[in-house]
């Protein structure tokens, strides 16, 4: 049962491919969702998170992670932060740390094995006093994250936290990161490439050290970047140590909420070790969803519909 039939969802030509499905909305979808508050939270660690709250009213929340070089204003977070308040969720979207308009003070930014932050994000919205049930929504790197969250410690997980949902998440980071390095995504590398470099550079400012340019030159892929600055940032190893240890397919067994993950059969950055069947199959809190087409982050329509069909299945799977 928990390996889910693909739906119906067929969007129309030409969007029925993942590199169109991925980019498409990226360049034309646009969603207009001031925050009702903004706020800078402290860390347990004497850092920052600045996030956005979208009040319904409700007595339910949900926090929202973006992907990787996202943060809380990307049309995909917006368009679920709607669909959520509509449907009588109040919202947190938040940013990783040096994905504000401000850099974090701390030397480390964030790597998709993060998960204190979400965890610091949550307990803030908790604290309040008003909610009764919670839910986390994570995109691609922020999926990997809530699900590891909730694979890692699932005793430490809050009981208000009932359901979370994944989506375009990269289970498996050594197949995802390989992927992304294949000719085919070059587009995709290097653009997320450009925006890291340029982090480097801000950080070496404060921290050269830690941040060498010289070695910015030698990067040529996410792999590299990994290598060079990820993984020694974060007490790894090496890229292939952070992958193995961060990727959120090995704690899937132990997920105990009910948990969907929505994994597009034609996105480009997946590889098939990300597509966590046999987890699925062999948990009945998880559930897993492969539609046909979506892309990288995409679900959307032609003509683009307020609500993409990921942020419809999100709002049934919620409110179910």
């Amino acid at each position: 049962m928990p390996l889910l039939q693909p739906p119906p969802y067929k969007p129309k030509f030409p969007l029925q491919s993942g590199h169109l499905q991925t980019i498409f909305p990226r360049l034309f979808r646009k969603v207009n969702l001031p925050p009702v508050i903004r706020r800078r939270i402290n860390t347990p660690d004497g850092d920052f998170l600045d996030i956005d709250w979208h009040l319904a009213g409700s007595t339910r929340l949900a926090v929202i992670a973006h992907g990787l070089e996202g943060n809380s204003r990307r049309h995909y977070v917006l368009g679920m932060a709607r669909a959520m308040v509509l449907s009588g969720w109040d919202c947190i979207t938040y940013n990783f740390r040096g994905c504000s308009k401000e850099m974090n003070r701390r030397p480390q930014m964030y790597h998709s094995g993060d998960t204190q932050d979400i965890n610091t994000v949550l307990q803030y919205g908790l604290n309040h006093g008003i909610y009764d049930d919670a839910a986390l929504i994570g995109f691609s790197m922020g999926g990997n994250q809530v699900l590891k969250y909730l694979g890692e410690n699932p005793e430490q997980v809050p009981e208000n936290v009932t359901r979370a949902i994944g989506i375009s998440v990269p289970c498996d980071l050594t197949s995802a990161a390989q992927q992304l390095c294949k000719k085919s995504n070059f587009i995709y590398s290097q653009y997320f490439l450009r925006s890291l470099k340029k982090k480097v550079i801000t950080k070496n400012r404060l921290f050269p050290t830690l941040f060498p340019l010289e070695a910015l030159s030698s990067v040529k892929n996410l792999i590299d970047f990994d290598n060079k600055y990820t993984a020694p940032l974060n007490d790894f190893k090496d890229a292939s140590d952070y992958y193995s240890k961060a990727s959120c397919k090995q704690f899937l067994h132990r997920i105990k909420i009910p948990t969907l993950i929505i994994n597009a059969q034609d996105d480009p950055f997946l590889a098939p070790e990300c597509y966590p069947i046999e987890e699925a199959q062999n948990n009945s809190y998880l559930s897993l969803q492969i539609p046909q087409y979506g892309g990288h982050v995409g679900f959307t329509d032609l003509p683009q519909e307020k609500q993409l069909w990921s942020e419809s299945r999100a709002v049934r799977f919620l409110n179910t």
